[in-house]
């Protein structure tokens, strides 16, 4: 996994914000990393604690599969993350029921589109790998068959999936020999990563945004209204799934803002870097050691989670949605990144319907590939095979990539002919 130029490009994608914003935030490599070690943590402290015949019961924790599953469940995040993810899935569900997601993305790339040997395509991943990358072991469903996501945490799936139906060979193999009949029911190392997913996704990116005056920690120390304004906030946001009180939530941040350091205004000082280590390694270390396997296999989730654990992670979730993510400035952005998808899209659609050379030419050989391999095969490329070929273009470039790219197609700038795309 290490070697694959698919993860390499992450260093160069969103994780919140963009990686040119700077080196203080997390981009989507570091995170997978942090993930990554996260998880397999995780799977050596469950097979320390309770046993390998515990654990073979529930289907069994390989730390290395929990690894390599954390390594690769963001292979298919498209540059500049989740709101062009939501574009490409609108453009590719004109022509495929399938649409866009990157989870079912991260699942083609490592079994067809990653190049190891001629001989087979993807990297050639175990099954008990494939299996486990499966965070959403589902191909979409038909709209609202499942519903909106409600309290509980079930998920609508035709909103999330990790399998596109191109790739149900591949699925059938990944889950031959889980103990699930019910196919919406993941591994227990799918599990471990989803969760580990969640706690840096909560923790580092919350560490990120207060080092960068961002999220206001310190306005948190005591109740007040900036408190009372989150409170509120994120009531309302988790409402659907969790219930959670303001008299909770704000519980939990004044126990996260407890230490004098990381309650006041983040100047840098080696005390208080010193300090937000010690209370990110504190939550990190909460989140691996209070998880337990459940007792029965028919239980579900097999991974066990207290509740006041999940309930904290959700909060300092919500503290990057409430200050980040949702802000005026980050919204003004992902409307031009998702105006350039769009336009993007529409030029390379049109080059896989075209058979002239000064077409076809725009796009990367890989793709020319395969086209020609779909009319080799006696079938002309339809609209739905050349939608996806297009996202797999847009969604495997880095930011910059994106960003050049377009220039140089709509004539904005035309740069030079040496220029890597």
């Amino acid at each position: 996994m290490l070697y694959a130029a698919a993860w390499r490009r992450l260093a160069h994608v969103t994780q919140v914000v963009s990686p040119a914003e700077g080196i203080v935030f997390h981009n989507r490599l570091t995170h997978t990393l942090e993930v990554a070690q996260i998880g397999r943590r995780i799977a050596e402290k469950l097979l320390s604690e309770e046993g390998e015949e515990e654990a073979d019961r529930l289907g069994g924790i390989n730390p290395d599969v929990v690894e390599t599953a954390a390594l690769v469940h963001d292979l298919g995040h498209p540059p500049y993350g989740h709101a062009v993810e939501t574009e490409l899935n609108r453009l590719v569900s004109r022509y495929v029921h399938d649409g866009y997601e990157g989870n079912a993305q991260s699942f083609r790339i490592v079994t067809n589109l990653a190049t190891r040997r001629l001989a087979f395509g993807g990297l050639n991943l175990t099954r008990a790998a494939l299996n486990a990358i499966l965070k959403y072991p589902w191909a979409r469903a038909e709209k609202n068959e499942y519903g909106e996501q409600r309290k509980g945490g079930a998920v609508d799936r035709h909103k999330k999936w990790g399998v596109y139906s191109i790739e149900e060979t591949d699925y059938k193999f990944a889950r031959g020999e889980t103990l699930d009949t019910d196919e919406k029911n993941k591994s227990v190392e799918a599990e471990i990563m989803d969760w580990a997913d969640d706690v840096a996704y909560a923790v580092h990116d919350v560490e990120d945004f207060y080092r960068a005056g961002r999220i206001p920690l310190e306005r948190f120390m005591r109740d007040g209204p900036e408190l009372d304004f989150f409170a509120e906030y994120a009531e309302a946001k988790l409402k659907e799934t969790l219930e959670l009180s303001q008299a909770e939530i704000k519980t939990i941040l004044l126990d996260v803002t407890k230490g004098g350091q990381i309650g006041r205004p983040y100047v840098g000082s080696t005390e208080q870097r010193a300090a937000l280590k010690a209370s990110s390694g504190d939550l990190i270390g909460e989140c691996v050691t209070m998880v337990s396997l459940a007792e029965g296999i028919d239980d579900k989730p097999r991974l066990r989670i207290p509740e006041d654990t999940k309930k904290k992670v959700e909060v300092l979730k919500q503290l990057t949605w409430c200050y980040v993510i949702d802000d005026r400035a980050v919204k003004t952005q992902q409307h031009g990144q998702r105006k350039v998808v769009r336009e993007l899209f529409r030029i390379y659609f049109a080059a896989t319907g075209s058979s002239k050379d000064a077409h076809r030419g725009i796009l990367p050989e890989g793709s020319i590939e395969q086209l020609d391999q779909l009319k080799s095969a006696g079938n002309a490329p339809d609209k739905a095979s050349r939608a996806r070929v297009v996202s797999d273009i847009i969604s495997s470039m880095t930011e910059r990539q994106l960003l050049l790219t377009h220039r140089k197609l709509t004539g904005i700038e035309l740069g030079s002919m040496t220029d890597l795309l």
